[in-house]
């Protein structure tokens, strides 16, 4: 793949494979496995020397691959000032003892050590000298180093990680400092340090500098285990200006989401790569083979010797942030997404058991962010553990979470150490009950000895009974002190116990959700089974409505819905219906409307030909309106472009409109203005469904002011129909301008709309029809209307119009 470009203030985009430059003719030796010294030295006759990466870098205080744990807390947010006002925080720190209390209740805590405790008051300068810092300086001298944050959502590892300090420069993270740190000390013009920006997301590389460069794979070296990743991009950094830059195209392509814990949480692991070689001042020492007599040889090999290059690679990793489902309120893709957050997690955890417990064995092939840190922890390399937590007692059960993740090394780490107390105390026991068996002994031999004797001091005698005392006093306090050792190291097995009983309690719930995720397809496979079940009932019907309503729609819908007039249809449609009913008794209002929310647009027409025919019938009407299906027809309005969805959809409305209980109701949800907004659709089909709901609503509206049940302007003026039904009164299609018509008339019946529709021109429609329409009871309407409206009258004599 051709490498990219990227240039934004002085960034500059390297080759995704970068080779180190070699003279014609040489190639590259692979380092020794003694030390690092002897690697660098070794001569190379045709060769680059190169020095040995984090495999063969020297571990942390002694103890190679061990990773140092830091704790850092938070302080109160503005919402737990309020909510917690009256709790106390539920940790308490001890950073000079590098101990943390967690308290369980008023009375009882747990004591947990970290190598650093830092307070909610200690500065970012502060973190990084004590967290990054020591790694940093490994990876300058040749060596692989990680730096990791870990904690809850809302904690602040992106904070502690990747903070800027654009406004604040006190306020910039380990990764802005490191990169200050590094450039200070290499060189631009002999020296080279690039930088890959990635995130992880559903176990799916992806690069952050061009997000098009997605599912990234590993690529491990099976000779020296080094890992690659070739279809990422990789910058080179020349000044901190243009890496600042990097770090925010970075993190403005970075996934996150809200959730109950946290407004903007991260719903990836972004992992940052700082690629740094270094060319090493000096010279090789020629090797004793090449001195003799002939010095013009020696001259010569020393001209020829290469310069040497030492590798080495920082990984900072800004890890998503550990949640419990339940509280963090996640469902549908953001499920999903906590879900391959955990797991990656757990992994990351049993990597860590297995590096602090010296096993054989480490899982790295577990996840691909195991995969991707192989080469930088683990071994002899430097790596440091942040874990972030907040002071919220409600959230102590993740808290102790994450404690518990940060001890999984530290608590081993103990263990270990009280166990070599332990031994060497039983062995500074054994040799004191020697030594007081052995005097007492000598003792014993010197008073039987003396036995004929008078003592010749009584003091020495005295002095001899006060050293076995102070003996048999020393037994008794190291014996103590062994068994206060066998209880702590007992208590740290009750530790281990508790958390691989959480591990294996997180493994059975993920099991659970797989199972019920199992669950629902199988149920969306039986209701789509269904669906098209009904669908076909649902058109067996429509052809015997088509044969029952005299004058009717080629539609399959009333044009002016009288329910008196369709009984003898109903009758003749029994048969049909009565299929559908039963279906849907069995499958259930609410899962049919939850069909129209479907990405499969088959199931979504289907699922619209259902309800359209369910709400033909007034028993079904009030149950769809309750269950929010005028919502979901509304959306599928708004989503739908061709006429046959748009038809049936306006059908299922208009005959909810002919409802008198929902006119209310369905004016509130948006059901008359999703009637209007279909009418960008044109087809003269949707526009007849369209005018023949308008008709509908004006019909019931006029009973329901006639009887005195409604009062004030018409919902359908307030709705802002009353423009389009003007304009189309006298459309050319015969059944849309009837239902038009028949809608003006009814709007008209009533004073309160009389003023609004003389201002939107609604009059001489009015006049037209009494005077023109082909419906003698429409036109009889129309004239009685007008008579019988003091203000039309008023009107009319005005514009000197003769009626």
């Amino acid at each position: 793949m051709a490498s990219g470009s990227y240039r934004n203030g002085g960034v500059k985009v390297a080759s995704k494979v970068d080779r180190l430059p070699s003279s014609a003719g040489y190639t590259t030796p692979k380092p020794s496995t003694k030390s690092r010294l002897s690697a660098a030295a070794a001569p190379s006759r045709r060769g680059v020397s190169v020095a040995p990466s984090s495999s063969k870098a020297g571990g942390d205080s002694g103890v190679p691959g061990r990773v140092r744990v830091a704790v850092r807390l938070r302080p109160r947010n503005a919402e737990e000032m309020i909510a917690d006002a009256d709790f106390a925080d539920c940790v308490e720190l001890l950073p000079e003892l590098k101990r943390l209390k967690l308290r369980k209740n008023n009375w009882d805590s747990e004591t947990y050590e970290f190598d650093e405790v830092l307070t909610e008051f200690a500065s970012q300068k502060r973190v990084y000298e004590v967290v990054a810092k020591p790694v940093v300086e490994s990876v300058l001298e040749g060596y692989n180093g990680t730096v990791m944050a870990y904690g809850q959502t809302g904690t602040g590892k992106t904070f502690t990680l990747g903070r800027l300090g654009e406004e604040d420069t006190a306020a910039r993270g380990i990764m802005v400092r490191a990169m200050e740190d590094i450039l200070a000390d290499t060189s631009p013009e002999i020296d080279s340090v690039s930088v890959s920006y990635l995130q992880l997301y559903m176990e799916s590389i992806q690069d952050l500098l061009i997000p098009a460069n997605d599912n990234i794979n590993i690529v491990e070296d099976p000779k020296t285990g080094d890992v690659s990743l070739p279809g990422a991009t990789n910058v080179e950094i020349r000044d901190q200006k243009s890496f600042m830059e990097l770090l925010r195209v970075g993190e403005a392509h970075r996934f996150a989401a809200n959730t109950k814990l946290n407004t903007e949480s991260s719903r990836s692991h972004a992992i940052l790569i700082v690629h740094v070689k270094r060319s090493m001042k000096g010279r090789i020492d020629v090797d004793h083979s090449f001195h003799g007599e002939n010095s013009m040889a020696t001259n010569l090999v020393s001209s020829f010797r290469p310069p040497i290059v030492r590798k080495s690679k920082l990984v900072v990793v800004d890890l998503a942030g550990s949640e419990r489902i339940d509280k963090s309120g996640s469902e549908g893709h953001t499920l999903e997404e906590a879900k391959s957050i955990n797991l990656s997690l757990s992994a990351l955890g049993k990597c860590i058991n297995a590096l602090a417990e010296n096993s054989p064995h480490v899982p790295v092939r577990d996840s691909k962010l195991t995969r991707l840190l192989r080469d930088s922890f683990g071994g002899s390399a430097r790596t440091s553990l942040v874990i972030t937590i907040g002071p919220s007692p409600r959230h102590r059960g993740e808290t102790s979470s994450t404690i518990m993740f940060g001890q999984r090394n530290e608590r081993l780490k103990f263990q270990q150490n009280y166990l070599d107390s332990a031994k060497k105390l039983e062995e500074k026991w054994k040799a004191n009950v020697d030594k007081a068996r052995t005097e007492h002994q000598n003792l014993c031999l010197d008073n039987a000895r003396n036995v004929e004797a008078p003592s010749t001091s009584t003091s020495d005698d005295v002095g001899e009974v006060r050293q076995f005392q102070n003996e048999k006093h020393l037994r008794q306090s190291t014996e103590d002190e062994i068994n206060k050792l066998k209880s702590e190291v007992s208590r740290w097995k009750q530790l281990e116990e508790a958390g691989n009983a959480e591990i294996l309690k997180l493994h059975k719930m993920l099991d659970s959700e797989v199972g019920q995720k199992q669950k629902l397809e199988e149920e969306i496979a039986i209701l789509k089974s269904q669906l098209l079940q009904l669908s076909f009932h649902a058109n067996e019907t429509k052809p015997s409505l088509d044969r029952g309503v005299p004058g009717k729609l080629s539609t399959g819908f009333d044009s002016l819905v009288s329910q008196p007039r369709h009984s003898q249809l109903r009758d003749s449609a029994n048969g049909p219906k009565a299929s559908i009913a039963k279906l849907f008794e069995q499958v259930g209002l609410h899962k049919i409307l939850s069909l129209l929310e479907s990405e499969d647009l088959d199931v979504r027409v289907h699922a619209v030909k259902v309800v359209a025919n369910l709400a033909a019938e007034e028993t079904n009407q009030e149950l769809i309106m309750a269950q929010g299906g005028i919502g979901l027809l509304s959306v599928t309005a708004a989503d739908a472009e061709d006429p046959q969805t748009l038809r049936m959809v306006a059908g299922a409305i208009a005959n909810l409109c002919g409802n008198d209980k929902l006119q209310k109701r369905l004016s509130r949800e948006g059901g008359i203005k999703a009637l209007l907004g279909m009418v960008r659709c044109g087809h003269p089909d949707v526009l007849a469904q369209v005018a023949r709901g308008i008709a509908n609503f004006a019909k019931c509206e006029s009973r329901a002011s006639t009887q005195g049940n409604k009062a004030g302007v018409s919902l359908l003026i307030e709705d802002g129909t009353l423009p389009w039904i003007v304009k189309n009164a006298n459309h050319e299609a015969s059944p849309i301008r009837r239902h038009i018509e028949l809608a003006l008339c009814h709007l008209a019946q009533h004073e309160i709309n009389v003023k609004d529709m003389i201002t939107e021109g609604a009059l001489w429609e009015l006049v037209r029809i009494s005077r023109n329409c082909s419906r003698e009871d429409i036109r009889l309407l129309a004239h009685r209307t007008l008579m019988s409206s003091p203000i039309f009258q008023s009107e009319l004599r005005r514009l000197h119009i003769e009626f």
